[in-house]
């Protein structure tokens, strides 16, 4: 194998010596000032309990990362370089555990703990320290799906299933297969967009942030509530992990990149999207996580096409840079363009969905062959990328 140049970066050097910038500390102190009961009851009185929800995640977040750089760099808990990897220097992988804390602590402080979501919470910080052993230790792909499993049969145990099918004995075996393998889909759909500096975490936003805006308007205040957590957990981290066209300081992680696809599935799997029509039902969520569902797809069907993969176990070991993302990337010759353009197509189809909830059942379709316009547009991009190899 060819020898790499390994270049530590500057902010790597000064993470080694102190995590307590004036930005952590900051953050600290507004997290602990927060926290206070009385200052937390003041903006619930205010009718401001997301905008609270909001800041605490985002302060811990905000506080925790750059003590999780200093951590990763300490301990050699870092993604070194190499010929199949994108980034330069040695880089921390222990961003999702600040990611989880911001979240988690935001849930716990205001409560916001229905039964449905301690199953959850159980299940997704099973999946974070599998992931975070992952990324010490490489596990098998198979012992990573195995977890995922796991972690969806505890959340289904409890009931919350998909009802896409009739009921009764088929139906009911129909729903559960279906949500099983909506939420392992999708996590997995989700980890594989954590390959470029801010990609997976501005995903994460943004899908949760439409998921919210759908929450409150069919009273869904506790959805509401668990969205906004993500996205201040997300917008916390995010600074640390997408710096332009400076490399990122710190990654997800398999850990943190888990944690937040399963988290969104499993929302996505509680969620009432529509009383008024099935197809807005069956539609909106696909149209929220639309962009992992059509990477999901695409590579699939070319991998298997091509001959790539021949198995289940080819195709979970199977390692390959033809994600959305690089294809985008050699077609417009920037990584910030591709994940420009992939939050884009995000935004597009996640305000198709907002759009569809109001829509008629003829407007609704029309709202779905442009949703496919999009994607077809996107394809002819990615075919372009694809010719660059």
């Amino acid at each position: 194998m060819k020898a790499i140049d390994v270049e530590v970066s500057p902010f790597a050097l000064r993470s080694s010596r102190s995590w307590l910038t004036p930005a952590a500390l900051g953050a600290l102190l507004g997290a602990m000032a927060l926290a206070v009961p009385t200052v937390r009851h003041l903006f619930a009185l205010e009718g401001l309990r997301w905008l609270y929800i909001l800041l605490f995640a985002f302060l811990v977040a905000g506080a925790l990362t750059p003590f999780m750089v200093h951590l990763g760099h300490q301990w050699g808990l870092v993604d070194q370089p190499s010929e199949r990897k994108i980034h330069v220097h040695p880089t921390p992988r222990l961003g999702g555990v600040a990611v989880y804390l911001g979240f988690l602590g935001s849930v716990l402080l205001n409560s916001i703990l229905p039964d449905w979501m301690i199953a959850t919470l159980a299940a997704g910080s099973l999946l974070l320290i599998v992931g975070v052993i992952d990324d010490v230790w490489e596990l098998p792909a198979a012992s990573k799906l195995v977890a995922q499993l796991v972690a969806a049969g505890i959340v289904i145990s409890t009931g919350k299933v998909l009802t896409l099918f009739p009921g009764g004995p088929v139906g009911d075996v129909a729903n559960v297969m279906l949500t099983l393998f909506w939420i392992v889909g999708i996590t997995n759909a989700f980890n594989f967009f954590d390959g470029m500096d801010g990609l997976a975490t501005g995903l994460a936003i943004l899908i949760a942030g439409f998921m919210g805006v759908v929450a409150f308007e069919t009273n869904q205040p506790e959805l509401g509530w668990l969205a906004i957590a993500i996205i201040g957990a997300g917008a916390g981290f995010l600074p640390y992990n997408f710096r332009g066209r400076k490399p990122a300081v710190i990654f997800l992680g398999d850990g943190g990149a888990t944690f937040l696809g399963f988290t969104l599935a499993c929302l996505a799997v509680k969620g009432n999207w529509a009383d008024h029509s099935p197809i807005v039902s069956f539609s909106n969520p696909l149209l929220i996580f639309g962009v992992l569902i059509y990477d999901m797809i695409h590579i699939t069907v070319e991998r298997v096409a091509t001959g790539k993969v021949r198995s289940i176990k080819g195709w979970l070991d199977y390692v390959g840079k033809d994600h959305l993302h690089h294809r985008l990337e050699r077609a417009l010759g920037s990584r910030q363009a591709s994940v420009a353009m992939i939050c884009l197509m995000t935004i597009c189809l996640g305000l198709a969905a907002l759009a569809l909830r109001e829509a008629g059942t003829a407007e609704a379709l029309l709202l779905l062959v442009q949703a496919c316009l999009i994607v077809v547009m996107i394809t002819i991009l990615e075919w372009s990328g694809r010719q660059k190899r």
